[in-house]
This record gives C-alpha cells, sequence and structure tokens, in this order.
C-alpha cells in the first residue's frame, strides 16, 4: 500500500476533500460491465487521498463488492437494517485492508428489500447522510429496477459504466430514459404538476416519448409549469465511463454516446474516461484481491486517477 501511496503523490494534484458528504451511485444498464469493479477502485483511490470512505454495495440480492475489496462476506448486511436486526447502519461498517475505506455490505437474501417503499428509501437516505465519512459510493443493481433507478436519483452524482459493445450501449440507453422518467415522477410530487404529468403521458406518443419530447409537449401545455420541469430534469446529468477499450473507436464511443443523448433525448451527460482493458482485472478477481493494491502499476492506475479527478474538480 505504501508505493501505492507514494505513487499517487506523484501524480494526482487533487487533495482530500473537506466539507459536506458527497455520495456517488454507480450504475449500468445490464450486468457483467464492472460496476462493482470501479466502485471498489475509485473507492480505494478516494480513502488514499485522504478521504473517509464508506462503500455501499446496494446490488441487493447480488452482492459482491466485498470480492472487489478483498474482504469476506460480512457477518451484518443491509438486511439486518432492513429488517430491523440492527439499529444503526454504523454498526453495519465492516473494515477492508485499505485505510479510511469501510465497506456496508448488500442484501445477501433479497426478499424483503428488493421492493422497498418509497418512505423507506427516503429515510435510508437520511441515515446514510448521518455516517461520518466525506464519500459514500453506492455499488447498484444491474438494470431498471425501482430501487436502482431511485438510489441514482437521489445520489449527488450517478456514474454509468458501458462496455463497447452492442448490447451494453442500448441497455445504458434504456437507462438513461428510465431515470428521466422516473425523475419525472419524483418531480410531479413537489411541484404540483402531476395533471400536467397525467396528460403528457396519456398523449398519443405513449410510452416511448423521450424526456425531450415530454419537456417540450409539457411547456406547450402549460409554459410555467412546463418550465419547472425542465429544470428539474436538466439537473439530472449522468456521467459516463466507457470499461474494457482496446481501440481509440471504443474510447469515442463515449463521446457519440453524450452527443446522441443530446440531440434525440435532450439529455446532457458527462464523459468523464475509460478504463483499459488489462488482463490484471481477472487476475485480481480471481485471487480476491483490490485491483490497485494488488496490480500498482497496470494502466488502470493512470485511467483511476484521471476519472477520479475529472469528478472532484467538478466540486470545486
Amino acid at each position: 500500500m505504501t508505493n501505492l501511496v507514494s505513487q499517487l503523490e506523484g501524480f494526482t494534484k487533487t487533495v482530500p476533500r473537506t466539507g459536506s458528504q458527497q455520495i456517488w451511485a454507480i450504475g449500468g444498464g445490464k450486468g457483467g460491465v464492472g460496476k462493482s469493479l470501479f466502485a471498489a477502485n475509485v473507492s480505494i483511490f478516494l480513502a488514499l487521498l485522504g478521504n473517509k470512505v464508506v462503500s455501499i454495495d446496494l446490488d441487493l440480492g447480488g452482492a459482491n463488492l466485498h470480492t472487489c475489496l478483498g474482504v469476506p462476506i460480512p457477518d451484518q448486511t443491509l438486511s439486518d437494517y432492513v429488517n430491523k436486526k440492527v439499529k444503526s447502519l454504523e454498526s453495519l461498517i465492516a473494515p477492508t485492508p485499505i485505510k479510511n475505506l469501510g465497506l456496508i455490505s448488500g442484501a445477501q437474501d433479497s426478499v424483503g428489500i428488493a421492493n422497498l417503499r418509497r418512505i423507506q428509501k427516503g429515510k435510508l437516505m437520511r441515515k446514510l447522510g448521518q455516517i461520518d465519512a466525506d464519500y459514500i459510493i453506492f455499488d447498484l443493481g444491474a438494470g431498471t429496477a425501482l430501487n436502482t433507478l431511485d438510489f441514482f436519483i437521489m445520489a449527488h452524482k450517478g456514474i454509468l459504466v458501458v462496455l463497447p459493445e452492442p448490447t451494453s450501449i442500448e441497455n445504458t440507453y434504456r437507462f438513461i430514459k428510465s431515470i428521466h422518467h422516473r425523475k419525472l415522477t419524483h418531480s410531479e410530487e413537489f411541484l404540483d404538476i402531476r395533471p400536467l404529468v397525467s396528460k403528457v403521458i396519456n398523449d398519443k406518443m405513449g410510452a416511448d416519448i423521450t424526456p425531450s419530447q415530454l419537456v417540450d409537449k409539457a411547456i406547450d401545455l402549460n409554459p410555467s409549469l412546463g418550465t419547472k420541469l425542465k429544470f428539474e430534469l436538466e439537473n439530472l446529468r449522468p456521467k459516463l465511463v466507457v470499461n474494457q477499450v482496446r481501440t481509440q473507436s471504443d474510447i469515442d464511443i463515449g463521446f457519440s454516446m453524450k452527443s446522441i443523448c443530446k440531440k434525440y433525448f435532450g439529455v446532457q451527460i458527462d464523459y468523464v474516461g475509460y478504463l483499459d482493458y488489462d488482463s490484471a482485472v481477472w487476475q485480481s478477481v480471481k485471487k480476491k484481491k483490490p485491483l490497485i493494491m494488488e496490480f500498482p502499476n497496470c494502466k488502470l492506475v493512470n485511467n483511476f486517477d484521471r476519472i477520479v479527478n475529472r469528478l472532484l474538480d467538478e466540486e470545486e
């Protein structure tokens, strides 16, 4: 670890963050794109920079973040808190081999937690805000389940991991549309625009209406409320990371997706970087060791450095 800390000090310009807590949510349109790998190593990077970090596995029913962090499955998981077997989230924080980094493991049995009510999710987020940490990192489940969408939306920063292959790209577009439509249902509750939203959703355009089309139609129906809706949706600005790139064309996929989302969906996303394909990944998983701790000289360390600093620069 000492060698990696020295290495980080050699090329990272970011200083430890002070101030209010930040929650970053890592999501993706499908499984197997590297969400847990990304969440684990971003957490490690932030911790090595001197921040207090807690990683939370919210891949409910399929938790494996502990493996990427090189620790066994904790005895107590998020299920114990939701089922009221433990009273505080802090008691669930398990230590990891990395200084400043703790882990709250996800539910191994998703029954009772996979369909959390909105009020339960809100309470959980409030309790998370009371944890003594500079950064909380969510490793979300794959797909567009309501839990996944809600935790992504509730986070201060939402980051999508995509592979340079058609199925992953298509599912990422679907995820982006889903979070905006889900955000819409959240917005209507405190903007008092339920009648307007219902009229737009039930229009002839049907369920395939894009976020930009929805906003345009809302503005046509009611300029004042439609403008408020536009403001709320524009505040949701996902970040994008392309994983397992081998060629320049793979890297360019991120720029293409950014352009397409803006042109066809009216959605702004930020392409914050890419991760090179590296055999060190599967070797670290096989060894059950954290990637950048086990292979501190691999090129992925530089990839994570650029991405983490890009994300941190946005907070300044």
